[in-house]
């Protein structure tokens, strides 16, 4: 018999007989008029070449043949009802799942303590790994489900097939070490071209105040160019450079380090972070729950 002429709607017909035992009360059963009832049952006996259910005083009797066909039809029945056509669920308490998320060293720092203990506090069998990927790459690992979200700024997510959400916008803003010599609580234009500056070029993701300061033809003199934002913290409390950087980034150095966060003498476009992931995990409930629990940690008010 070919698998592809098997109609499931047959199976529910048989399973109903062997139950009622009766055309009647199995048509009953599943909605189904007398007549249609009787056809089906015909397709049935057509279909294995058995008569499977025989006339007998007032029941219909199931043949030897319909008897062996019983427990694996309601077997199929049951997975097809439990497995395939229950709506999937997840439950934060009981999942033991790795969320695996895509964002730059800023966002671990800033983003991941308050995340952690949202986990820990809702879904303490869960964990968290964190993975760094080129802008480019990002969306093919969002694609092939190597990482659940990513959550920074990541303008080659802009595109078909991925969904993404707004957070907040981080503007720059400039920091120096608290007790810096010549800077005081404002910054000139001239003040800030002629200081020392520290940038950072991040492996395969451009510095947004870099191509802004370009396009407007204005040139720093960088004395330290570094790969990882973090890596500031020593450099900034420890010398005479400035730095700009996002605003949220400052935030999290005066949190551990003795600087002082002032404004940026040049207004410059603002970074806006949202959390980005692949139209095929759109109803996943388990990424539905983590995009929630992201949002209402760090979405702006």
């Amino acid at each position: 018999m070919d698998i592809r002429s098997i109609d499931m709607n047959l199976l529910v017909v048989f399973d109903a007989m062997i139950e009622h035992r009766s055309v009647t009360r199995a048509a009953e059963a599943i909605g189904l008029s007398q007549p249609a009832m009787s056809a089906a049952v015909a397709r049935l006996r057509n279909w294995f070449d058995d008569p499977l259910f025989v006339k007998t005083g007032a029941e219909m009797k199931a043949t030897p043949r319909a008897l062996a066909l019983a427990t694996p039809v309601r077997r199929v029945i049951e997975t097809v009802k439990g497995e395939i056509l229950q709506r999937s669920g997840f439950d934060p308490q009981t999942t033991d799942r790795v969320f695996t998320l895509l964002m730059p060293d800023i966002a671990e720092v800033n983003f991941l303590p308050k995340l952690l203990a949202e986990i820990s506090k809702n879904a303490p069998g869960a964990r968290i790994r964190t993975v760094s990927r080129s802008r480019p790459a990002a969306a093919e690992a969002l694609e092939s489900g190597e990482a659940e979200l990513a959550v920074g700024y990541f303008p080659d997510l802009h595109k078909a097939g991925f969904f993404r959400q707004k957070l907040f916008d981080s503007p720059h803003v400039c920091i120096v070490r608290a007790d810096h010599p010549t800077v005081g609580n404002k910054l000139t234009m001239k003040q800030y071209l002629a200081l020392s500056h520290v940038v950072v070029h991040p492996e395969g993701r451009e510095h947004v105040f870099e191509l802004f300061l370009g396009a407007q033809g204005l040139k720093r003199r960088v004395l330290l160019e570094l790969s990882h934002f973090m890596s500031l913290l020593p450099v900034i409390e420890s010398s005479d450079l400035i730095a700009t950087v996002p605003s949220d980034l400052a935030d999290v150095c005066q949190r551990y380090t003795n600087i002082r966060i002032l404004d940026a003498p040049i207004k410059s476009p603002l970074i806006a972070v949202h959390q980005f992931w692949h139209r095929r995990f759109h109803k996943d409930p388990a990424n539905v729950w983590l995009r929630g629990v992201i949002h209402s940690l760090l979405a702006a008010a």
